[in-house]
């Protein structure tokens, strides 16, 4: 198994240090408890953009209808 000269010459996403084989991909605990601590609080979150306005019948609590076949 080889490795990528690209991603194991990745700096600490949170401080840009060089990076530690021990806490991969961070460069100590501290950076990587950082990391965790966004994790925790939900700093790090996956923008949802939510639908305001369904058709009548999609708006319903009704299953979807199926087409037949």
């Amino acid at each position: 198994m080889g490795t990528d000269p690209a991603t194991s010459t990745a700096p600490c996403p949170i401080c840009g240090k060089p990076r530690v084989e021990k806490f991969r991909p961070f460069c100590s605990r501290r950076c990587a408890d950082v990391d965790l601590h966004r994790w925790l609080t939900g700093a790090y979150a996956i923008p949802a953009v939510e639908d305001d306005e369904l058709p009548d019948d999609e708006g319903s609590d009704s299953p979807p209808m199926v087409p037949k076949r």
